[in-house]
């Protein structure tokens, strides 16, 4: 069995500032890691293939060359392949534009019998590359998965609700979206780092891929980011005294001013 894992990285959201004036996250000084819930789907991986040693693992990235540093990580966990796509031209890419890259990078790995991916990034908490990766691909998609169970030419997941979840079969290949209730990742061993220093990253331009830069990067990307902020704190607020009908007086009272009734 061959597995693809769609990872990506992140900066360290407990690291993340933004810049008062331009209203963009400052990058500058600011640690990158791998993507959570990528993590999971990594490890969902991995877990296959400690039950079946003949199962391959490759990982896939989109992002500048620093993201090896990222995808070297997960060959030291237990990946056997990593790809990078990095080039100019896929820069500012949202996420329809992410999709077709990535799925680009899939057909030029020469696809696989499952794919996994994260639920989400928490640099923009879309949850929409999985499902368009799989759309492009044309192959189906369960997102949100908690559980899973391989059999011969389909896998059986259960779907995580917000009040419970669905068990759902579906057939190979497919791609599957990963939340943290799935497993916990493990971490990368002594030996894998070792062994992952060794190994080499093929890099794809968007030549090597076969895409066009009118498809690729902000070229393609029909949503943009004008400006991120953070809320303003909320004011101080204040205790009301006094008994009940004191208090519920003074409430209204309050509420009178600011023209809330």
């Amino acid at each position: 069995m061959k597995i693809i894992v769609c990872v990506k990285q992140v900066p360290d959201t407990n690291e993340v500032r933004i810049d008062p004036v331009k209203g963009t996250l400052i990058r500058d000084g600011v640690p990158s890691i791998l993507n959570p819930d990528d993590g999971n789907a990594l490890e969902a991986a991995l877990q296959i293939k400690d039950a079946d040693p003949d199962t391959e693992v490759a990982v896939l990235t989109m992002g500048p060359p620093q993201a090896a540093h990222m995808l070297r990580e997960c060959l030291a966990m237990g990946a056997d392949t990593a790809y990078l796509l990095s080039d100019r031209v896929f820069g500012g890419a949202d996420t329809c534009a992410t999709s077709t890259t990535l799925a680009a990078g899939i057909r030029k790995a020469g696809g696989a019998d499952l794919i996994f991916a994260g639920r989400q990034a928490i640099d923009g908490d879309t949850a929409q590359v999985g499902p368009q990766v799989a759309q492009r691909l044309g192959i189906p998609v369960v997102t949100y998965v908690q559980k899973i169970h391989l059999e011969k030419g389909k896998a059986v997941v259960q779907r995580q609700l917000e009040d419970g979840y669905e068990v759902i079969e579906v057939e190979t290949p497919c791609l599957l979206t990963a939340v943290k209730e799935l497993n916990s990742p493990r971490y990368m061993s002594v030996g894998g780092i070792v062994d992952a220093c060794g190994k080499e990253i093929t890099v794809w331009d968007h030549n090597a891929v076969g895409l066009d830069p009118s498809d690729c990067g902000l070229n393609a990307s029909p949503t943009q980011v004008f400006r991120s902020f953070t809320p303003p704190p909320k004011g101080k607020g204040e205790m009301l005294g006094g008994n009940v009908q004191e208090m519920c007086s003074t409430l209204v009272s309050r509420l009178r001013e600011k023209h809330y009734i």
